[in-house]
Formats: structure tokens, C-alpha cells, sequence
């Protein structure tokens, strides 16, 4: 399970950094201003690099055997799209988020899910000796 999850995290996370990357302010409809700054613009670019370092970490994890190092991975991810789901959450249920968080939402909640299936299963499997 883990590396099929670790490829499709990759392949999201590579995407919405090179969104970020590419074309910010299309990326950011309906939160980004058609008049956006140049700074909002360069700080939406700046956010690429955490998005694009952690596709590329999790694109390497996925041939990882079960150990201290994988599971590791499978927390860190948890944790950012367990945040990035709850975000989501306040966002729809105040109604202070665009229409698009809705499906975000579903996505996001649907990898904090896997990961924290993936991590708890990787906790009570044995690690192999070295």
C-alpha cells in the first residue's frame, strides 16, 4: 500500500508545485486577485519549493523497505495533509474558502486517511533485521 500512496502523493504534490511554480495566480482562482502583487505572486512561487521537495521525497520513499525512515515519511505526510484537510474543513464549513475547496477537501481528507492507515500499519509491522 504504502508505495502506491507514496507514488500518488508525488504525482499531487509535483503538480500543485508546478501550478505554484508556473502559473500562480491561475492556480489560485477565486483566492488570488486578477491585480495580484508581485510579492503575493512571488510568495505563492516561493510555496512551490516545499511542495515539490516533498514530491520528490515521497517519489524516492516509495521503494523504501519498512523501517524507522519510511515511516517517518508516512507521519510527515499525515501530518501535512491531516493540516491541509482541517483547513479545508474550516474553510467549507465557515464558507470563508473558494468553491474549489470543496473538492480539495475530498482529496486532501482521502490521502490524510491513507497515510494514517499506512503509518499505523507500518508501526505494528515488523522491521526487518539489517
Amino acid at each position: 500500500m504504502p508505495k502506491f500512496l507514496f507514488i500518488a502523493a508525488a504525482a499531487y504534490l509535483a503538480l500543485i508545485g508546478l501550478a505554484l511554480l508556473v502559473v500562480p495566480a491561475q492556480f489560485g482562482v477565486g483566492a488570488v486577485p486578477e491585480d495580484a502583487s508581485p510579492e503575493l505572486i512571488a510568495l505563492l512561487r516561493l510555496l512551490s519549493g516545499p511542495f515539490l521537495g516533498v514530491a520528490v521525497l515521497n517519489w524516492i520513499s516509495r521503494k523504501a523497505e519498512p523501517g524507522t525512515a519510511r515511516t517517518a515519511v508516512l507521519l510527515a505526510d499525515l501530518v501535512g495533509f491531516g493540516v491541509v484537510a482541517v483547513n479545508d474543513i474550516w474553510g467549507v464549513i465557515s464558507g470563508d474558502a473558494r468553491d474549489l475547496a470543496r473538492l480539495f477537501l475530498i482529496v486532501h481528507l482521502a490521502f490524510a486517511v491513507a497515510f494514517a492507515v499506512a503509518w499505523w500499519r507500518s508501526r505494528r509491522a515488523p522491521v526487518p533485521a539489517p
